[in-house]
């Protein structure tokens, strides 16, 4: 794993070479300078993750050097910590004031440097992956609050009016949406309003801001939805420190709400699969034949550079593709031999039963194309909804060819499986009428991985 760069400014070199060697301990990659210039100049030809500086120095103090990282373009969301021998108030609210990250006074440096450094990086890190939105129709005040958002390291966008902001969010991904009231086209109210309407935006957090301070403003935007009111002007840390803690409360919230779907999910799958266990024990025939299915759906998968997601998608979908069949008497499943044409079609509505099953757990919805759609066919003689070519998902018609091979080259209650090299001449045969060519070709170079 690649060390974080710091960049470490003190004048002193006893100093310098003491807090060098207590960084280094704690397994950071340090570059040394002695001054504020210097430092300002390394900063901006270098790709630094974090600057520790002294306050107190000749050519370029610390706040300056500061300032001057915060007003320069490849530099301004770098973060700074402040080591100084002066911990007044008024020394360390200056510090703060010229856009440090964080202050510490040398007494404690040695103590408390790994904290602040896990602190400030990990603020950092969390502001740089969020998105801020400002609607504000004031050009001077939307680059105000544009710079002082970019200078604490989040990522920005602007809007003139609400109009334009719906717009924008129709096309981009957005954390945090901060928005004055009084606008042309469409002012904050009823951007409030449209925007939790819309069940693709309406989770997305929004601070108010306005220089009406009258108490009824404030409750009228808290009643349509907004997370806080500010009162322009403010502080522009003000602003920072409302927008952190917005933002991880909303973190928190989906971090546990991903976990509580989790465990929904694998609960839903245990029961699924006691579902499967149930069916295996009625045929034996589909004990194996699932388990191949997936193996060699999720192979094919994996060839077209899927992600890990996707392939447990397709692993996940291949053990359940025939779980509708837990919908079909054992006089039809487990009959030895020619089936009529009633119990063809009988045993044909396993697909949508399978469907149904899965249809109520809303964490299993990307694997029900899999189970509704692996008997239709490439040339659209299939069922259940009779769909051709590129019409069927794609891992829909991986899960045809598996299905197909894996049939094959299994025993049955009525005929003995054929040999492998048999079934993979049917299944050249049949690409581009029953089995898609594409699906075909993967899954040929899925069986060559094999041998």
């Amino acid at each position: 794993m690649t060390k974080l760069n710091i960049l470490l400014v003190e004048d002193s070199a006893v100093i310098r070479k003491k807090l060098k060697l207590h960084i280094e301990k704690l397994d950071y990659k340090v570059t040394e300078v002695a001054d504020g210039e210097e430092a300002f100049k390394c900063a901006c030809q270098n790709q630094f993750d974090l600057v520790i500086t002294d306050v107190d120095m000749p050519v370029k103090n610390g706040l300056q050097l500061c300032k001057d990282l915060r007003d320069t373009s490849s530099t301004k969301s770098l973060p700074v910590i402040m080591v100084s021998d002066f911990d007044s108030e008024d020394d360390i609210s200056k510090g703060f004031e010229a856009g440090a990250s964080a202050y510490l006074p040398k007494s404690e440096v040695l103590e408390r440097l790994q904290e602040q450094i896990t602190n400030v990086l990990a603020s950092s890190s969390f502001r740089s992956v969020h998105t801020i939105l400002i609607v504000e129709d004031t050009p001077t005040i939307r680059k105000a609050i544009k710079y002082g958002l970019i200078q604490a390291g989040f990522k920005v966008l602007t809007a003139s009016n609400g109009k334009e902001a719906i717009d924008m969010l129709r096309k981009k991904k957005v954390n945090l949406i901060l928005s004055d009231i009084e606008m042309p086209e469409m002012d904050g109210f009823a951007l409030c309003r449209q925007l939790k309407a819309d069940s693709d935006l309406h989770e997305i957090p929004i601070v108010i801001m306005s220089t009406h301070s009258e108490r009824s403003y404030m409750k009228r935007v808290v009643e349509l939805g907004a997370a806080t009111y500010l009162v322009k002007p403010f502080n522009p840390e003000e602003l920072i420190i409302i927008i952190d803690r917005i933002l991880s409360d909303q973190f928190q919230i989906l971090l546990h709400e991903t976990k509580r779907l989790e465990n929904e999910r694998q609960m839903m799958l245990a029961s699924i699969t006691s579902l499967v266990h149930a069916l295996e024990a009625r045929d034996a025939y589909t004990r194996g034949h699932s388990e191949g299915v997936a193996e060699i759906t999720a192979g094919m998968v994996r060839l077209t550079g899927a992600s890990e997601s996707e392939i447990e998608t397709a692993l996940i979908g291949g053990r359940l593709h025939d779980i509708g069949k837990i919908g079909v008497k054992d006089s039809v499943l487990l009959k030895d031999g020619k089936l009529t044409s009633e119990e063809y079609e009988h045993i044909k509505a396993h697909p949508v039963i399978g469907a149904n099953i899965l249809k109520a757990i809303e964490s299993l919805a990307e694997i029900i194309p899999i189970c509704l759609h692996h008997h239709e066919r490439f040339d659209g003689k299939g069922y259940p909804d009779g769909l051709k070519g590129e019409e069927i998902p794609l891992v829909a018609r991986m899960a045809a060819v598996a299905d197909t091979f894996n049939a094959m080259t299994s025993d049955r209650p009525y005929r003995k499986g054929m040999p492998q090299a048999k079934a993979v001449s049917i299944i050249q045969e049949v690409s581009g009428t029953q089995l898609c060519p594409e699906a075909v070709n993967l899954f040929m170079q899925w069986l060559g991985q094999q041998t």
